[in-house]
């Protein structure tokens, strides 16, 4: 199976386990938005030194991966080269700030390995949550919730029509790709001399592709906006939820939890 393909069959993948979620749910798209970014709004929002209390943070993503019954497997699969990127932010602090912090059996852990460390875990859990509030709540549930908080309807489609026809975009590049071997057989990838002509069909298809999308949407009645289809869910749940993760996820940011469990037991 090549690259495109297995592409395509993620994105598959990624669809039916989000409509299964979605089915199995009760809470709103727009609470679990909200929480979503109160959650990356208190989690970029620590000192780059408090190593201790941004570790807390992971308790909402260990909650909602057991609740929601995401496999870490498949989301670590599926994720691994944004957290890889996520994961370089800060990688040159320790070069910087080479002033010791403190030393663990005499080793010295200088402040630059500290704030590489807290960049680190930034990057991977707002990347995280948002990779688990697409997986449970979906585009479509995505892009009514932000209509809900006045975004512009422009941005909304936008948002919309990418991730919908990007399947389309990948079986248009798959089929360019089998007909460039059939005219190189035995050559492994695509020569450079034929990476500009290549990239330029497939803007060229594209656009015809777009084109024939676009009059295909106004014979189907549209006007400048398309309605997801987010499920509503319970309200009262809904309101639960957002209140009770509200609370837990400040306790979080203010209290070190882990810190202080260590002082607890030690």
């Amino acid at each position: 199976m090549g690259k495109l393909q297995k592409a395509v069959k993620e994105i598959h993948k990624s669809d039916e386990g989000t409509s299964k979620n979605a089915e199995r749910g009760e809470i709103s798209p727009l609470s679990r938005l909200l929480v979503t970014f109160f959650y990356i709004l208190l989690v970029v929002s620590f000192p780059k030194y408090n190593l201790a209390g941004l570790s807390g943070m992971v308790l909402y993503l260990l909650v909602t991966g057991i609740w929601e019954e995401i496999s870490v497997k498949e989301a670590f699969s599926r994720i691994w080269p944004v957290l890889l990127l996520a994961g370089m932010v800060g990688i040159a602090n320790p070069f910087v700030e080479r002033e010791a912090a403190l030393k663990i059996g005499g080793v010295a852990i200088t402040y630059g390995m500290i704030s590489m460390c807290t960049l680190m875990l930034k990057g991977i859990f707002s990347v995280t949550a948002s990779y688990f509030l697409l997986m449970t709540t979906g585009i479509e549930g995505i892009c009514s919730s932000l209509r809900e908080l006045h975004v512009p309807k422009e941005l909304v489609t936008i948002l919309l029509l990418i991730y919908r026809y990007l399947i389309l975009l990948l079986k248009e590049a798959e089929r360019m790709m089998q007909a460039y071997k059939l005219r190189a057989p035995g050559q492994k990838g695509i020569h450079f001399k034929a990476w500009g002509p290549f990239v330029g069909g497939l803007l060229l298809r594209s656009m015809e592709r777009g084109q024939r999308v676009y009059e295909s949407m106004l014979l189907r009645g549209y006007r400048g906006e398309i309605a997801g289809r987010g499920f509503t869910g319970s309200r009262r749940k809904s309101v639960l939820y957002v209140l009770a993760w509200f609370v837990i996820l400040l306790i979080l940011r203010v209290m070190p939890v882990f810190q202080m469990a260590g002082q607890l037991l030690f």
